[in-house]
């Protein structure tokens, strides 16, 4: 019964604890919340507060000791407990014990500067003349839930502030695309090529930067880098570097507000400078949809940094013409050309476009809108470019790289041959 009178009033007060934590962080600081407890009594509280009070000792821990000092008119804490959401620090610990604190409670052990037994454990030194007993784990996953939603939530304000948004575009958030089903790889952005104007740019690189042969994949409308997932792996073990950008309106590239702003004049210009900038030479580029008619443009811009363009042409199937003043749902765009699609591959395709504001690049290039590009009725083949079809390949339609390694084969076949 008295184990758990005293789980019980654990959890009690570590939850006034977390409640100090929460103070803490929406002031700014690191959420760490403590509790100094008499006899049941609390006698102090304290969060984080080092920051607005310019004070490197005004841990929680640190607050709460003196607001209950303070309370009981001695530096002495003889019989009290303190409840903490962190694993205290070595400066924490020891005040702790010149206080005489008698029993330490905390949530999450701290991996990095714990001295509760996560990097050393003072509580546990024989040679010192006071001893706490040190408990951790208390409503533990609460309190470092705290942490990872604070430190997650400063390093997006980080990335906005290294990549301000324009006024007339927007940025899908990045929780938008949690749920992205085979899509491990980390992002890379560029926004200072001066034909952005300030919009960021999106992309993955994948495989060893030092590789004599760079391979570019470009996507069309509706996708995104999403698109070539299934082919990345089987091109980078293969030794190919693997760049795959969004383009600007697509993915996770900033979109601007305007359909007038996706011309393809734009779209090659900034693919130019991206890969001028990046110093790739003997690029391959392949092509879907739109991305075709860029690479087609490319090897036209910088001829001497392309050595092949490889167009995925579809085999044609009957696709709904949707309504080009109204944005579609990209998924079911490409769902209509690959039965197989799953929910959550649907899902990321439609990711990027948060409502209609995040959709200009869809109405611009959509089929029907006067804003579409033009296509050519055939690949303009030249000494370097070839083409793959869904006829030789699977029947996934305009979007064959869903056709994953059966594709990055015959695309390799071609390259190495």
């Amino acid at each position: 019964m008295i184990e758990a009178d005293l789980m019980s009033n654990d959890l009690h007060f570590m939850r006034m604890a977390i409640e100090q934590a929460q103070y803490a962080g929406a002031a700014g600081e690191v959420p760490v919340g403590a509790v100094v407890v008499k006899d049941g009594v609390v006698l102090g509280v304290g969060c984080n507060a080092p920051i607005r009070t310019h004070d490197p000792s005004a841990h929680a821990e640190i607050v709460a000791l003196r607001a209950a000092a303070a309370a009981l008119g001695n530096y002495r804490l003889d019989g009290c407990d303190l409840y903490v959401t962190l694993e205290p620090c070595a400066m924490c610990a020891g005040a702790m014990l010149h206080a005489r604190i008698r029993r330490v409670v905390f949530g999450a052990m701290d991996p990095k500067t714990g001295a509760a037994g996560s990097v050393i454990n003072v509580f546990a030194n024989n040679d010192l003349n006071h001893h706490a007993r040190a408990e951790g784990g208390v409503l533990a996953s609460s309190c470092a839930s705290l942490l990872h939603d604070f430190f997650a939530q400063k390093r997006a304000e980080k990335a906005r502030l290294a990549y301000p948004l324009r006024e007339d575009a927007l940025r899908t958030p990045d929780r938008c695309f949690d749920g992205v089903p085979d899509y491990p790889w980390a992002p890379h952005y560029v926004n200072d090529l001066p034909i952005l104007g300030g919009l960021r740019m999106h992309y993955l690189d994948e495989g060893l930067s030092g590789s004599n042969r760079t391979i570019l994949c470009l996507h069309g409308y509706p996708t995104w880098s999403f698109l070539f997932r299934k082919m990345v792996p089987s091109l980078v073990a293969a030794g190919y570097r693997v760049i795959a950008p969004d383009l600007v309106g697509f993915g996770k590239s900033d979109k601007p507000k305007k359909p007038e702003f996706h011309t393809m004049a734009f779209h090659r210009d900034s693919l130019v400078a991206l890969i001028q900038s990046m110093g790739l030479y003997d690029v391959v580029i392949v092509g879907q949809g739109e991305g075709s008619e860029l690479a087609k443009a490319l090897e036209q811009a910088v001829p001497g940094r392309i050595g092949g363009v490889v167009a995925l042409q579809p085999q044609q199937k009957n696709r709904s013409p949707g309504v080009p003043n109204r944005p579609p749902d990209a998924g079911a765009v490409v769902a209509e050309q690959v039965p197989h699609l799953s929910e959550a591959e649907r899902f990321a395709y439609q990711a990027p476009f948060v409502d209609a504001g995040y959709c200009a690049a869809l109405r611009a290039l959509h089929p029907g809108s006067k804003t579409a590009w033009p296509k050519a009725s055939h690949l303009d083949t030249t000494h370097s470019a070839t083409a793959l079809t869904a006829a030789t390949l699977a029947q996934v339609g305009d979007f064959l790289p869903e056709a994953g390694d059966e594709v990055a084969q015959k695309l390799l076949a071609h390259i190495q041959a």
